[in-house]
């Protein structure tokens, strides 16, 4: 087995993982069995059309992987919604200050590792590029994300939610120009205006997808992978449109193939004589090939929501064993794992902190009415 397979098989994995962040606590094993299935399907379509056909780059899968997954398990979370989430959402779905731990542990584990992530399946000096770009995207992307955090917060506090996933929004906004020269300073862009939406997306763009689109992303997929995504894929097209043989040299060519001259031409003879390994290409300028950088972005959003869609539809079969009619099995681990012995006092201990915590929401709003 070729590791591009592995690396492939990783990035397809990653696509459901990000999907079922948005459908958590709200699905069986059964339905979430049925979607992992057919998303694979789907994406791998999806993305051959775009590398294949296309032939838009993507080196960290940012819009093949982070586009898909995100906006696949927004549709299908969306065609699972009951009148039920409102109420176990507020009754079951709460957190503690072990699980904010260790989930923020992870954060840093995801932190160190996404360089190789965005970087695996490049060479030589476009490789290292990587690397050094998504750094720089993270970097910014953290810096951002924690003053971000202190100005949305009420009380000039961090929010633990913007910390755990904010922060490596630049990792997943500079996937698809890793590889490019887009220098420290556009990595570092990229990274502060990924921590930007994100932050937002979590302070105000989620309560509204709740409101009025009735949509509840458990994990708020949207806002790390799905808006840093979109982001992600506009970088992409900017850069391309901007990469000149000035810039790149000879390596343009291996980095763009599409950009390669077609083959009996003189142009093509002419790069075949300093690279003889080179193959025929499409002999597209850089503004075409920006415009098929667009392309495969809308057709990623347009597979992803449609085919989300669709599965959503055929999880609410009942012989999928639902769960979002019954308040009581969402957010809830009792319904399909063994628990501990102290499984129930947690619980509730998690729900006695809610409530404390949702009564002096409501007093900090009485007193700001008062004040106002």
């Amino acid at each position: 087995m070729l590791i591009s397979s592995l690396l492939a098989s990783d990035f397809a994995s990653a696509a459901v993982l990000i999907s079922f962040g948005a459908v958590l606590g709200k699905t069986s094993p059964m339905q979430l069995l049925v979607m992992a299935l057919v998303e694979v399907v789907i994406q791998q379509i999806n993305e051959w059309i775009g590398v294949h056909y296309l032939h838009a780059n993507d080196i960290g899968e940012s819009m093949y992987v982070h586009v898909f997954g995100a906006y696949f398990g927004i549709a299908v979370v969306r065609m699972l919604y009951t009148d039920k989430f409102y109420e176990a959402k507020h009754k079951y779905e709460v957190s503690s200050y072990s699980s904010d731990l260790y989930a923020a542990i992870g954060s840093v584990f995801l932190w160190m590792y996404w360089p190789s992530f965005n970087s695996a399946a490049s060479h030589g000096d476009a490789q290292i590029r990587a690397v050094i770009n998504t750094y720089f995207s993270l970097a910014a992307c953290t810096v951002a994300t924690f003053g971000l955090s202190m100005l949305l917060i009420h009380d000039k506090k961090f929010e633990m939610i913007h910390i755990q996933n904010s922060a490596l929004a630049g990792g997943v906004a500079i996937g698809t120009v890793a590889d490019m020269m887009v220098l420290p300073y556009g990595a570092m862009t990229v990274g502060a205006v990924a921590a930007t939406i994100s932050v937002v997306g979590y302070a105000c763009v989620t309560p509204l997808l709740e409101k009025s689109a009735k949509i509840y992303d458990t994990c708020g997929v949207h806002n790390l992978h799905g808006m840093p995504g979109v982001l992600a894929g506009l970088a992409g097209a900017a850069a391309t449109a901007i990469a000149t043989f000035d810039r790149y040299g000879y390596t343009l060519y291996t980095m763009f193939p599409a950009r390669v001259p077609v083959g009996n031409s003189t142009e093509f003879f002419a790069l075949q004589a300093v690279l003889p390994d080179l193959e025929p290409g499409l002999g597209r300028s850089a503004g075409v090939q920006a415009g098929y950088q667009l392309a495969a972005l809308a057709l990623t959003l347009v597979m992803a929501l449609v085919s989300g869609t669709i599965t959503g539809l055929i999880m609410n079969c009942s012989m999928f064993e639902p769960v979002t009619d019954k308040p009581e099995h969402m957010f809830n681990d009792r319904n399909f794992w063994e628990v501990p012995a102290d499984f129930e006092f947690l619980v509730e201990e998690q729900e006695i902190e809610l409530e404390e915590h949702q009564r002096d929401q409501q007093g900090l709003i009485l007193q700001q009415d008062d004040e106002a």
